[in-house]
């Protein structure tokens, strides 16, 4: 069952929504102990729906992930989990998260993980076996966890919560993309309607990439602007959108699956060290 959630997946999601939890402007309004408490509530509920959400998504893509040889020792194409049990545990502790952020840490924190759920599964899955658009429509419910996370926290749905909605959306595709072409084979036995699959030189899809990410650069700056990051903040995040957009254009110029890796690997540098900078920045 702990598979069927994607516990390295959870692990992700709650990063984020921590992180929007910490850039709440509450931090010295409420006692130490009241925020704490309240970050445990979100952590927990926000876990039990992003499980609940991977486990319906291995349900829906049980006959795609079995086609895939990435993806075909997972629980349900290799037989080792039912159907109906794996179903059942995934709106269970779906259901049961969303219920416990609505009573626990605020109605709209719900909706917003609510919405998670249901755009992913319902939206995004089907998608991507018609339309390389899917990548953009899965990179919303991606980028909703950090704006559950500023909601959990007292903060309101304005423009700040846009621009952080905004840096998880844009910072996705770069990393989606650079997947894609990784697994381009896969993705095509599975019938998966990724840019990658029908890109046969790359040019398209890392374009692409590189396009997102030079539009992240201006947006990641955007907090410094809005009052909610420093002179610090700044030059920090202009370095790391900076080396972000130089990967992807690297990318571009010639692509192979070596410089895809690369990109990838820059993606996963750059959001945690963004993230943390966010913090760092917000509690000095």
């Amino acid at each position: 069952m702990l598979a069927l959630a994607k516990p390295r997946i959870v692990m992700l999601v709650l990063v984020t929504m921590a992180a929007g939890y910490a850039m709440a402007p509450v931090l010295g309004v409420v006692s130490p102990a009241a925020w704490v408490l309240g970050l445990f509530h979100a952590l927990v509920g926000t876990a039990l729906v992003a499980g609940g959400t991977n486990a319906l998504n291995q349900v829906v893509e049980r006959d795609v992930d079995a086609l895939m040889a990435r993806t075909a020792r997972r629980p349900l194409p290799s037989a080792r989990l039912e159907v109906r049990e794996a179903t059942v545990f995934a709106w269970l502790i779906g259901a049961l998260g969303v219920v416990y952020l609505a009573v626990l840490v605020s109605v709209v924190t719900a909706v917003l993980a609510a919405l998670t759920l249901a755009s992913y599964v319902f939206v995004y899955t089907p998608l991507k076996r018609r339309t390389p658009l899917s990548t953009l429509i899965g990179a919303v419910p991606g980028a909703l966890p950090i704006v559950g996370g500023w909601t959990a926290a007292g903060g309101a749905l304005d423009t700040r919560a846009s621009i952080l909605f905004a840096i998880l959306f844009l910072w996705q595709l770069p990393h989606f993309l650079a997947l894609s072409w990784i697994y381009r084979d896969d993705y095509a036995r599975a019938g998966l309607q990724m840019l990658s699959v029908g890109d046969a030189d790359g040019r398209m899809t890392f374009r692409q990439a590189a396009l997102h990410a030079a539009a992240l650069v201006p947006v990641s700056l955007a907090p410094a602007v809005v009052g909610m990051g420093g002179p610090v903040y700044f030059i920090g995040a202009a370095a790391l959108s900076g080396g972000y957009f130089w990967a992807s254009v690297a990318a571009a110029r010639r692509p192979s699956r070596d410089g895809a890796r690369r990109l990838f690997t820059a993606s996963l540098v750059y959001l945690p060290s963004i993230l943390a900078l966010m913090i760092a920045d917000r509690i000095a």
